[in-house]
């Protein structure tokens, strides 16, 4: 399955969390991606401060495109990056498409 060539879906709040197997198996076709209370996350680490902003820029490209958008940090060199549906208050499909498209843009 490839996660970064599909598109996020609209999400009104209709649609239920992923179950447990689900998101350990779609976890499973991510790299370093972990996932924490209904969320999953990554860590990426830069060169430097203006790449770690180039990067949250793609990102922002990216979610803007999706219409998902995930919850960034920044701590200098260091981006971490938190998604998970806010309406549904757990994880879908979408989530796991944004963080696939993410990982194909670095």
């Amino acid at each position: 399955m490839d996660l970064a060539a599909q598109t996020c879906v609209a999400c009104d709040g209709d649609l239920v969390p992923l179950e447990s197997t689900e998101v350990e198996h779609l976890l499973a076709t991510l790299t370093g991606w972990k996932h924490l209370k209904g969320t999953i996350r990554k860590e990426y680490t830069f060169q430097s401060f203006k790449e770690a902003i180039a990067f949250v820029n793609k990102v922002a490209d990216i979610a803007e495109t999706e219409g998902h958008h995930p919850d960034i940090f920044v701590w200098y060199r260091m981006v971490t990056l938190s998604v998970t549906t806010h309406a549904i208050s757990g994880l879908s499909m979408n989530d796991f498409i944004l963080a696939a498209k993410v990982d194909a843009s670095v």
